[in-house]
Formats: C-alpha cells, sequence, structure tokens
C-alpha cells in the first residue's frame, strides 16, 4: 500500500523543470542576502533584507548605504559583521557571506559612529 500511496506527479516536478529555472538559480547564486541593521542614532533603512552581488566589496556597500540615507559627504560610516568585527573595505562580500552568513543571509550593522572593535 505505501507503494500506491506516492504520487505519481513528483517524478514529473523534477523532469519538466525549464531551462529559465536553471538560469534563475544562477542568478540566484551570484547574490545574496544581506541583512542590514541600524546601531545607535544611525537612521533605519526601510528596506532591510537587499541582494547583493558576491563581488561587491564592503567599501561599495557602504557607499550604497550612504548614498541611500542620504549622509553627508564629511559623515563616515562603519560597518560590522555580526556586531563584532569590521572588515577591510576591500573585502568582498561574497566572501564574508562564505564565512559568517548564516540562515542563508548575512548580517551587517552599519553606524555613524564607532560601536565595536
Amino acid at each position: 500500500m505505501s507503494d500506491s500511496a506516492e504520487s505519481p506527479t513528483e517524478p514529473l516536478k523534477e523532469e519538466s523543470r525549464p531551462p529559465a529555472d536553471e538560469q534563475a538559480n544562477n542568478e540566484e547564486k551570484k547574490k545574496i542576502d544581506v541583512l542590514l541593521k541600524a546601531v545607535g542614532d544611525t537612521p533605519i533603512m526601510k528596506t532591510k533584507k537587499w541582494a547583493v552581488e558576491r563581488s561587491r566589496t564592503v567599501q561599495a556597500l557602504a557607499q550604497f548605504i550612504s548614498r541611500f540615507l542620504k549622509l553627508d559627504a564629511n559623515e563616515q560610516l562603519f560597518i560590522y559583521v555580526n556586531q563584532a568585527f569590521a572588515p577591510s573595505p576591500d573585502q568582498e562580500v561574497g566572501v564574508l557571506f562564505d564565512c559568517f552568513g548564516s540562515d542563508g543571509k548575512l548580517v551587517l550593522h552599519y553606524c555613524k559612529s564607532q560601536a565595536w572593535g
């Protein structure tokens, strides 16, 4: 009876995947989910979860956040990984995700003044 309980459509779902899905999966692998959290008196971004290219550097991400928050040019922005350390500006986000990502996302904290480390 257990053999007849299996759905005959399950193997069809696996076989009927169009090539577009494979391309979408490859694009998803090129981007990772980054969760941005504000610290202290730094303005909070309404959108907290972003899909970021793996090759993007921490410096490019900081520039994006500064522009998004419309910070003055003289205001600094500090980025921290897991409330522990500040990565170097030339570090790629994909490497940080591979080392410190959890639950399919990388959690980064940003602030205008030094908070940790």
